[in-house]
């Protein structure tokens, strides 16, 4: 029997979200309910607002959440009423050819499901999509049980749901993409919240040197609380290149991750990292019919451009990515920095635009 509960519903690109009451079906074979209790803006719900990333609306966005299961359908037996449990965007169907693999976290499914038009929301008897098949910017969602993980209760919801994409992303670039190494020289371009989990990264792996880059020199204090030694401003650097270079004390850097998604920063990376095994990482997103416009003799001598898609974290690394939170490790208060109300979500979109949040969250506490 479906519920009833509200939500947030983007009903065409470039438009404000409506907050609404839609209808929720019970969880199929297979599915999860789940009651949020947070869920984080992300610049990915923001790509979908603005047509960078293609969508069908209406559409309920949202993918980085915490909540508790209400009931589970036929078939799981992985989750009870009452687990405390992390929505991810990337399945793990634990069957297909790339979760065999073991060589990445790219589930089939989630190709299957990025746009499906089976959703379990529905408005006046018409169907509204579930954005990554979480939709997370809605009381309660109904999600399949290969995308959820049970995590540490103690954590705080409002502190810990970006770790489901943003903090994944930033953490895993770091750590199991480039796998970053002790003594090395690294910089990041853009921080927000993927650049400065990437930063957090690059510093518990024992980087010696981290150069954290953004336009706001107002992001210094934050990258250096998360662990950056260096911050550059862009139009105070007359060549960054260069400059990257020299600081890196060698002919380049070990590592450089663009986290804004600019093909120009992708270059920029790449011509910075030292030519012999210097990697530059591709983490921001793009749009789709963007162009890197890297030189093929940057690459003969042996650097790496390569990308990065959610960090390559699968599910089973979020527990121990919130235990961090939990532990203070990861210092997710440096990364939150907002904290509203479902009816306040527009806010939260254009203090994204503007800068003025490094990182926003909805809490559902009544």
């Amino acid at each position: 029997m479906a519920v009833k509960t509200r939500a947030a519903i983007a009903f065409a690109p470039g438009q404000p979200l409506v907050v609404r009451e839609v209808d929720l079906a019970d969880p199929g074979p297979g599915q999860v309910m789940v009651r949020l209790l947070a869920s984080g803006l992300c610049h990915s719900d923001l790509h979908a607002i603005d047509g960078i990333i293609a969508h069908d609306f209406p559409v309920i966005l949202g993918h980085e959440g915490i909540g508790d299961v209400v009931r589970v359908g036929a078939g799981v037996t992985e989750f009870a009423a009452g687990d405390r449990v992390m929505p991810y965007l990337m399945p793990d169907c634990g069957q297909c050819p790339n979760c065999l693999s073991g060589r990445t976290n790219l589930c089939v499914e989630y190709g299957r499901r990025f746009n499906s038009p089976t959703s379990p929301f529905s408005l006046d008897g018409v169907a509204v999509r579930q954005f990554l098949a979480l939709g997370t910017f809605a009381e309660m969602t109904v999600v399949a049980a290969d995308s959820l993980v049970k995590i540490n209760p103690a954590a705080s919801p409002e502190q810990a749901c970006s770790i489901g994409c943003g903090v994944a992303t930033g953490l895993g670039s770091a750590l199991l993409r480039a796998r970053v190494t002790p003594g090395s020289s690294v910089a990041v371009f853009g921080m927000g919240g993927v650049g400065l989990s990437t930063v957090q990264g690059a510093a518990m792996a024992g980087a010696a040197r981290i150069i954290a880059i953004d336009t706001n020199p107002a992001r210094e204090a934050l990258a250096r609380r998360c662990g950056a030694t260096d911050f550059l401003v862009p139009a105070a650097v007359d060549n960054m290149i260069a400059t990257l270079i020299a600081l890196s004390g060698s002919f380049g850097l070990d590592f450089a991750f663009d986290c804004v998604g600019r093909p120009e920063l992708a270059e920029l990376a790449l011509e910075a990292v030292h030519p012999a095994w210097g990697v530059a990482m591709c983490v921001g997103v793009m749009p789709s019919d963007a162009r890197i416009p890297a030189r093929p003799s940057a690459l003969l001598s042996g650097r790496t451009l390569t990308g990065s898609f959610m960090g390559g974290a699968k599910r089973g690394d979020l527990p121990g990515f919130v235990d961090m939170c939990v532990s203070g490790e990861l210092a997710m208060d440096a990364i939150v920095s907002h904290v509203l109300a479902l009816d306040e979500i527009n806010r939260g979109f254009a203090m994204m635009r503007s800068g003025e949040a490094v990182r926003s969250v909805i809490s559902y506490a009544e």
